[in-house]
């Protein structure tokens, strides 16, 4: 598999390289991917955590709220408590970056 490499890879650089290998068509492509995305967006909502082998694990962790301030101006603020997504990279990928 060939991949053109960019700063940033966005979807449609991703459904045009799996195209090239599956030749499968960009509009079949474009819903398989939307509706994996969807797919792994639900299952964060319900279970909040979600591990893909060789790919790494993707966990919803609540922050909460906090005191931030602007390094220029040093206006201090308050950073409201939220859900974040923290991914966590799988040893075989470690180990195909690392091989490059």
């Amino acid at each position: 598999m060939v991949i053109k490499l960019r700063d940033n890879l966005g979807k449609k650089e991703i459904i045009n390289n799996v195209k090239s290998v599956v030749g499968f068509s960009s509009n079949n492509l474009q819903k398989i991917t939307d509706d994996i995305i969807e797919i792994i967006a639900d299952i964060l909502i319900t279970k909040k955590k979600i591990n893909i082998k060789n790919l790494g694990s993707f966990k919803v962790m609540f922050k909460k709220e906090r005191e931030g301030r602007n390094p220029k101006t040093k206006k201090e603020f308050v950073i409201t408590s939220r859900n974040s997504i923290t991914f966590k990279a799988s040893t075989s990928l470690k180990e195909k970056v690392n091989e490059i």
